[in-house]
C-alpha cells in the first residue's frame, strides 16, 4: 500500500524549531527578517541607516532620529510574554494535525487561561488574514455547513434553531486531487450572501459545482460557470462520489471542533475555521508553516483586546 505523502512527512520536529527560535535574540532576528526583508527603512525619512538603542530596544534613525520598536504594527504589538513563547505557541498550533485547545497551550507555555487564549485568537486572525488573500480558481465544490445548535431534542437540519452557517469550499486540481480549502461563516445562505462571498474568494470564470440549495445559483449572476448536483436527504454524503472529497474534510472539521476544543462559540467560530484551512493548505511542507507564519504575524496589524474581544469575523 502506497504511503501518504502528506501524512507521513517528517514536519518540523521541537528540536529542529529550538534550534532555529529557542532564543528571544533568534526570534528578534526572524521577526526583523520579516518586518523588513529588505533591510530596515526609516518610516518618516526613508534612511536605511540606524542606531540601536539596546536598553529600550528601540532602532532609531541616523538623520531625522525617529523611533520604532520591532513589535510595533505587527500581531506582537504591546505583548508582555516573551517572543519565544509567542513563537513556541506558533509551533504548537501549525504542527498539530487537528488543533491545540487553549488550556492545553497554557499548560505547554505556562502563561494564564486568559493569556493563552487571547494569543492563540490573535494568531488565528492571522490565520484568516493569511488565507483570505488567496483566492480559488479552477474547479471548485463548494457545500453549506451548519455548526452548534441544540445536540438534542431540537429540529436536525437547516432550520435547526441556534446554528451557525459556513460556507465549505474546496479547489480541485486536475487530477481530482484537493488543493486549497476555504471555510467561511457567512449569515445566511441567501443569494446576497453567497455573491458576496464569491466576489471575495473566486478569481473570476470560476467552475463552481454544488448540490441543489437555490442560494447556489447566484453564482451565475456573478460570471462564475456553475453547475448542481441533487443529492437528496441522503446523510452519508461523504458517500456521494463528486463530493466525497469535501464532505471528508468537513468531518474531519466538525470532528477536529468536538474533540480538541469541545465547544466553540459562534463569535469566534470564523477563527477556528481559519485555523484549519491555514495548516490544510499549507500541508504539502508542514516544515515552512512556522516560517510562514511568523512572517504573517510580523506583518499584521495590531489587534487590541478590546477589538478582539468584540470582533465577529464573517466570510
Amino acid at each position: 500500500m502506497k504511503r501518504s505523502r502528506v501524512q507521513f512527512q517528517k514536519g518540523l520536529s521541537l528540536q529542529q524549531f529550538l534550534s532555529k527560535y529557542g532564543q528571544e535574540e533568534q526570534c528578534q532576528r526572524a521577526i526583523f527578517r520579516a518586518k523588513w526583508p529588505n533591510g530596515w527603512i526609516c518610516q518618516h525619512c526613508g534612511s536605511k541607516e540606524f542606531y540601536t538603542l539596546k536598553v529600550r530596544q528601540l532602532y532609531q534613525c541616523k538623520y531625522c532620529r525617529s523611533q520604532t520598536s520591532l513589535i510595533s504594527g505587527t500581531i506582537f504589538a504591546a505583548t508582555k510574554l516573551p517572543l519565544t513563547t509567542w513563537f513556541l505557541a506558533i509551533f504548537f498550533i501549525t504542527q498539530a494535525k487537528e488543533g491545540i485547545a487553549a488550556l492545553n497551550l497554557r499548560r505547554y507555555l505556562g502563561i494564564s487561561d486568559t493569556a493563552a487564549l487571547r494569543l492563540k485568537h490573535k494568531l488565528q486572525s492571522v490565520m484568516k488574514n493569511a488565507d483570505d488573500t488567496l483566492k480559488l480558481h479552477g474547479l471548485i465544490q463548494i457545500d453549506d455547513v451548519y455548526w452548534g445548535g441544540k445536540s438534542r431534542g431540537g429540529k436536525r437540519g437547516r432550520g435547526a434553531p441556534g446554528k451557525s452557517p459556513f460556507v465549505a469550499a474546496l479547489s480541485r486540481n486536475t487530477e481530482g486531487h484537493p488543493i486549497h480549502i476555504r471555510l467561511s461563516r457567512v449569515k445566511a445562505f441567501s443569494s446576497e450572501a453567497i455573491k458576496d462571498w464569491a466576489d471575495h474568494h473566486l478569481q473570476p470564470l470560476t467552475i463552481v459545482i454544488s448540490d441543489g440549495l437555490g442560494c447556489f445559483k447566484s453564482f451565475e449572476t456573478c460570471g462564475h460557470i456553475h453547475g448542481s448536483i441533487i443529492t437528496g436527504n441522503s446523510r452519508n454524503l461523504e458517500k456521494i462520489k463528486p463530493f466525497r472529497w469535501l464532505n471528508t474534510i468537513i468531518g474531519n472539521v466538525k470532528n477536529a471542533l468536538r474533540g480538541t476544543y469541545h465547544g466553540v462559540s459562534k463569535k469566534h467560530l470564523s477563527r477556528y475555521l481559519a485555523e484549519f484551512s491555514f495548516r490544510f493548505n499549507r500541508r504539502f511542507r508542514m516544515e515552512f508553516m512556522v516560517p510562514a507564519l511568523i512572517t504573517f504575524s510580523a506583518k499584521s496589524k495590531p489587534l487590541p483586546q478590546h477589538q478582539l474581544r468584540l470582533a465577529e469575523d464573517w466570510s
